[in-house]
């Protein structure tokens, strides 16, 4: 499915609400929707008893922070109208994403890449820590990229100029079907024959190439920037795999991101479904550059398997913790002896529910661009990277810009000043909105029938305010405790105590007065 709006964030299993949401989505995709809404039926009326699954292609992005997300209107508006950026080509993204992490012998959420989907439609993606941080695409597949006949992006004005000379039909019939490589070049939308054409000196298929080029090129910049660093790019679909020339004039100039390309490899790719990977970087590139066969009907066979054997699992299982985390600071030996002196030992105040972990008497403040924090509590033992959490409203209060991380992935945060009573000592980097989260050991991930790293819902319901806590991540080693993480904003959104206990089924919550019941289910 091309469009899943706001509904889904993966692959369900489709029933009526699935369907009735799918039509409701049809203005937004209006040439794909209805196709697959057909198929859907038909398949339906002919095997009535086979299970359906429906894969979204908006779903990788659905975990993209707010910032990237919105448009700079009206909220009224943009709420009403669902106006919003979705994006798009998400299950080619995630496959590619996944192949390169292999290849580098890597986990993929702990890389930034940016992956691009040049074909026809053409679209790039930040893959940061797993997730999709930025996309091309918009709220319909019109955004972003040079496309075949597509454009891509315009100065709103431009359309409203268009609108009015020709009409809204003519409008959108140009900017989908006689628009990007067709438009600029006047000659056509495959790049082979631009490319023919261009050798021969025909302006508008040299323009066209160029202009395609660029516009990669500097959504490359882009998303290194807003990652913060960039460990690959990967190039797929018909032109990211087929051309060398375009990927030559995409990846020039890129050295000072770290990127250099060897030629000899990048003339000689060849990817198949049997080979799909083809490393094609110079042996001293910083960042490792792949051209990828993308393969999304494995993709959605894979996320179908899942949907179908997540849905025989239906038993209860035993409790969860749930605790509130407050701001806190985690400290290497540098920093501690800076702030504390030389040689220093931090003291225990109390043991965590993690084992070995423990609440310190000493505190710090955290001193930001427009205020600061007093007597913020550090967690023991000493780390080797210096590590400071922190909650949205922390983060405005602050006047800093922390990124939304895992716990240990500090590359590319925020910087942050903490002040002790022998100094202060700045951290370039450190400071973190820390991703909720659920403590598993090995044996509770088989209970839960989860797996490390992967994500499932919290659905509070019953107490005084109901909402599902989205995108939690599974944390599974055998030196943790069972307990659910949030941070005091999101206890706060569903009025939880500091400790509370959650239930781990596939329906109901309950929430007492003095204890919280979670349902948590599996986004496999």
């Amino acid at each position: 499915m091309v469009h899943g709006g706001e509904a889904f964030h993966d692959a369900v299993a489709i029933d009526e609400s699935v369907v009735a949401a799918v039509e409701a989505c049809i203005p937004l995709a209006p040439l794909h929707n209805p196709a697959n809404l057909e198929g859907i039926r038909a398949a339906r009326a002919l095997l009535p008893d086979l299970p359906q699954v429906a894969v979204f292609d908006t779903a990788f992005h659905s975990r993209m922070p707010r910032r990237s997300q919105v448009y700079a209107i009206d909220r009224e508006v943009s709420t009403k109208y669902g106006i919003r950026r979705f994006g798009f080509h998400g299950t080619s993204h995630a496959f590619v994403a996944g192949l390169a992490a292999e290849a580098m012998e890597a986990d993929l959420r702990d890389l930034r890449i940016v992956t691009l989907h040049l074909g026809n439609g053409a679209s790039a993606c930040a893959v940061e820590f797993g997730t999709s941080s930025e996309t091309s695409m918009g709220m319909t597949p019109l955004e972003g990229l040079v496309m075949g006949t597509r454009s891509g992006d315009l100065d709103p004005g431009v359309v409203l100029k268009l609108a009015r000379e020709l009409g809204i039909d003519a409008t959108e019939e140009l900017l989908n079907r006689s628009s990007g490589l067709k438009g600029i070049s006047g000659i056509g939308n495959d790049l082979r024959d631009l490319q023919a054409q261009a050798e021969e000196g025909h302006d508008g298929a040299r323009l066209a190439i160029t202009v395609f080029a660029h516009q990669v090129r500097k959504y490359i910049g882009a998303y290194a920037a807003v990652m913060g660093g960039l460990d690959a790019v990967v190039l797929t679909g018909g032109i990211g795999q087929n051309s060398a020339a375009m990927r030559r004039r995409i990846l020039q100039r890129l050295e000072f991101l770290g990127i250099r390309v060897d030629e000899d490899r990048n003339q000689d790719v060849a990817v198949t479904d049997d080979d799909p990977v083809a490393e094609i970087s110079a042996p001293n590139s910083r960042v490792r550059t792949f051209v990828i066969d993308t393969n999304e009907e494995l993709e959605i066979a894979r996320q179908s398997a899942a949907v179908v054997a997540g849905a025989k699992k239906v038993e209860a299982k035993p409790p969860i913790p749930i605790a509130v985390s407050a701001r806190h600071i985690h400290l290497h030996r540098e920093a501690l002896e800076a702030l504390f002196g030389e040689g220093y030992e931090l003291t225990p105040y109390k043991d965590l529910s993690q084992p070995g972990q423990f609440a310190c008497e000493e505190k710090l403040n955290l001193i930001g661009p427009r205020n600061r924090i007093e007597g913020v509590r550090i967690l023991g033992p000493l780390r080797s990277a210096c590590q400071v959490e922190i909650s949205r409203t922390d983060e405005f209060f602050l006047g800093v810009d922390a990124p939304v991380r895992h716990s240990g992935k500090v590359e590319g945060s925020a910087p942050i000043t903490l002040e002790g009573p022998k100094g202060t000592y700045h951290l370039e980097e450190g400071l973190i909105c820390a991703w909720r989260h659920i403590h598993m050991t090995t044996a509770d991930a088989e209970i839960y029938g989860v797996k490390d790293k992967e994500y499932v819902e919290v659905a509070i319901k019953g107490g005084p305010r109901d909402l599902i806590f989205g995108d939690v991540l599974v944390r599974v080693k055998d030196s943790y405790a069972l307990e659910m993480h949030i941070d005091t904003d999101e206890a706060n959104a569903a009025e939880l105590g500091r400790a509370s206990l959650g239930d781990l089924v596939d329906a109901e919550v309950y929430i007492a007065p003095e204890v919280g019941e979670a349902v948590i289910q599996s986004k496999r």
